[in-house]
């Protein structure tokens, strides 16, 4: 655990406590690894080393052996991961700090200078640590991550079938507004499979489809070149192996989520199913309601424009012990980037603009605010409220930032979600709009009676 910076009086005035007497800093690099202990712990304190595997062994050994107990290092690209997992296995413990914030202002810009700068600056408690979950989390995000990726590399290829049909004249995205969806994935495939007449591939759509099956042959009379034909093919085979990878990422997703809810003892109230309705593209194959009420021990879909999908990224991204990890929730919101970065001088703001960097968490957020911009609830209430003071992206903000203090609070607090804290309903909106009516009115009519 990070331990913040003391000050202590002495006779020539305040100095800093050194709190981390145990420290190293660490400056990585794709080829060599910079490793600076104390002078007190070894002759030759300032160490290089390799990046490979036997290399980071080397290091967690010397560090045993320099009696060092935690660790600061900066967060160089993906080259800090593996030494970080091996230190945490190790049994030190390890601060990930952000480059920007452990700048070296003292030496030149070398190796050395930086790892003995972030040694520093870790004895003295004053390296701010970065939000890291546990390897179990970690794993769920990168298959996450993953499976968003994949979702992505699918979507291409539906882009990819629309550009070969419209090479071919075929207008069927103009009368079939999803060609993922059942009638367009049967006639798309039967074209592939040789089947070129407009009225037989017609009659293949749905019934519910608001286009009639005469102006659906008439999008359908294509010029059929061979060469589009078979970019098209490719292209459906290559959407369908996507989607049976994203299965594939499914199955293994719910295998570490089965481990994780069983590893975890977490007491919370009894489990209420929401009757939110599930998405019908991109679904998940397991039960991700109860898999995140198992983990943090309240039902988070409750949350107006939470789904599914926004847990399972949660879940990879955050982990359980995420409340412990940040003290408030404002930290936590702030970590989100989703509340204004307040910069006062003089007794004035001067600026509250978000920082401009993206957090995938408050992204999470922020979609979520977005899908509740038509609902009729309080929390969809309060965002058309806030969309018509101050416009649509401000209002996504300060939804998202609310979302989140939502979500923080019931798994801090292991409480349910309760619609009457988010917000007034339609109902209390109307009476405030016909008694500021009212008033209006009112006033109008004593200017009349004035005037005459």
């Amino acid at each position: 655990m990070a331990k913040k910076a003391k000050k202590i009086k002495t006779e020539k005035g305040l100095r800093l406590k050194i709190v981390n007497p145990d420290s190293a800093g660490i400056d990585i690099a794709d080829k060599e690894i910079q490793v600076c202990v104390p002078e007190d712990r070894d002759g030759e304190n300032n160490r290089r080393f390799g990046s490979f595997t036997r290399d980071l062994h080397e290091i967690c050994s010397w560090l045993h052996a320099c009696r060092i107990r935690t660790v600061a290092m900066e967060a160089t690209g993906i080259y800090w991961l593996n030494l970080y997992l091996m230190l945490r296995d190790a049994g030190i413990d390890v601060i990930l700090a952000n480059p920007l914030q452990v700048k070296n202002l003292m030496d030149e810009k070398t190796d050395e200078a930086d790892a003995e700068w972030l040694m520093l600056m870790h004895s003295y408690g004053m390296v701010k640590p970065s939000f890291q979950p546990e390897n179990i989390t970690r794993k769920i995000r990168n298959l996450t991550r993953h499976r968003s990726n994949l979702l992505e590399s699918a979507s291409v290829e539906i882009l990819h079938m629309q550009k070969a049909m419209e090479m071919m004249n075929i207008k069927l995205s103009t009368v079939i507004s999803d060609v993922t969806g059942k009638s367009g994935q049967a006639i798309i495939r039967a074209i592939v499979a040789g089947n070129h007449d407009p009225v037989s591939l017609s009659q293949l759509a749905d019934g519910r489809c608001k286009a009639s099956k005469e102006t659906i042959a008439m999008s359908l009379e294509g010029t059929w070149e061979d060469d589009v034909l078979f970019m098209l093919e490719q292209s459906l085979k290559a959407y369908d192996f996507y989607q049976e990878q994203v299965g594939d990422c499914n199955n293994k997703i719910e295998s570490l989520l089965m481990e994780y809810a069983a590893a975890i003892d977490t007491k919370g109230t009894e489990f209420v199913r929401t009757k939110k309705s599930a998405a019908h593209k991109n679904v998940l194959t397991f039960d991700m309601e109860k898999y995140a009420f198992d983990i943090w021990g309240v039902n988070v879909r409750a949350i107006p424009g939470m789904n599914v999908g926004s847990m399972l990224q949660l879940v990879g991204e955050l982990g359980h012990d995420f409340v412990d990890k940040f003290d408030t929730c404002r930290k936590f919101c702030k970590w989100c980037n989703i509340v204004p970065n307040n910069k006062i001088s003089g007794g004035k703001l001067l600026s509250s603009h978000l920082p401009k960097r993206k957090n995938p968490v408050g992204q999470i957020f922020r979609m979520c605010a977005n899908a509740v911009k038509d609902e009729k609830t309080e929390m969809g209430n309060y965002f058309r409220r806030l969309k018509s003071r101050s416009g649509s992206a401000q209002a996504i903000v300060a939804t998202a930032h609310k979302i989140a203090r939502i979500f923080y609070t019931m798994i801090k607090n292991r409480q349910e979600y309760n619609a009457k804290l988010v917000g007034s309903d339609e109902k209390e909106l109307l009476i405030r709009k016909i008694e500021r009516a009212k008033k209006a009115l009112f006033k109008l009519d004593q200017r009349l009676a004035e005037a005459s």
